[in-house]
């Protein structure tokens, strides 16, 4: 990490609806960071894509590290290995998004561990992640998770296709799946990504209860979390306008920002 006054140099892999925005609010300035590369699979086709104020180098995943004092990862989660190694083998920081494919990949948690790297997951489209680790501390003794999104948003996930659950014309909403987040992970890769996030804060994504519903009558994606521990019971929802993703909420990219800024901030408040 740098020191001093140098600003932290931000790498970001991958260009969709998230990158893209993490991208726009770094190149427009933010005290302490500095956007410094993206990796992209296509530099010609990323360069007429987005349009920065500042110099920033473009290149493949293998060329972010050396770039690179922190690395958000916003790519197919099938990247995430090639992203998160180097970085973490190099001692270095990496704010993931793809929170599902790691439980397919904790042998990066164990990376980090070895060579003083850090796995930052950011809040993300979920708030309470905070109480929820607080409660931690201590003992919980259920967390449950009801999440609802538009039909748009779940259709094609793997989940759906392999169980012939056809929800394109359904009329009132439906319940398509009731387990748990490390399920859920392989079922809805590109959806729950939250409910992994909200089990790795409390009891683990074996423990943690998920209900996901389709409902034709939402324009957002709507989070409800409930839980119930020796130091508080509490419940929480939000719904969260989609990006140009629809599967991806807007506040995600505003979560990274956030979570970057605290990095180098001279105050910070929550945990």
């Amino acid at each position: 990490m740098q020191s001093g006054h140098q600003p932290v140099r931000v790498g970001i892999a991958g260009l969709g609806a998230v990158g893209k925005s993490v991208a726009e609010k770094l190149d427009a300035g933010i005290p302490g960071l500095k956007l410094a590369a993206i990796a992209v699979r296509d530099v010609a086709t990323a360069r007429g894509r987005i349009k920065l104020a500042s110099p920033c180098e473009f290149t493949d995943i293998a060329g972010l590290e050396p770039l690179c004092d922190v690395v958000v990862e916003c790519a197919p989660s099938a990247l995430l290995d090639d992203i998160c190694r180097p970085v973490l083998e190099a001692g270095k920081k990496v704010v993931v998004l793809s929170v599902g494919a790691l439980l397919r990949n904790e042998h990066l948690i164990d990376l980090a561990r070895e060579r003083g790297g850090q796995i930052v997951v950011p809040t993300g489209a979920l708030i309470g992640l905070d109480a929820v680790t607080a409660a931690a501390e201590g003992t919980i003794r259920s967390v449950r998770m009801i999440t609802r999104k538009p039909v748009r948003g779940l259709v094609g996930a793997p989940y759906l296709v392999e169980n012939n659950i056809a929800i394109e014309d359904i009329r009132e909403p439906l319940r398509i799946f009731n387990g748990t987040p490390r399920e859920a992970a392989v079922g809805f890769p590109a959806n729950l990504n939250v409910a992994v996030a909200l089990s790795l804060a409390g009891i683990g994504p074996d423990r943690t209860t998920l209900e996901i519903w389709a409902d034709p009558h939402l324009e957002r994606n709507t989070h409800r979390i409930e839980v119930d521990a020796d130091s508080a019971s509490f419940s929480m929802e939000i719904a969260n306008i989609p990006s140009e993703n629809p599967r991806t909420g807007k506040i995600t990219a505003l979560s990274v920002i956030a979570a970057l800024r605290k990095m180098t901030a001279a105050l910070r408040v929550g945990t």
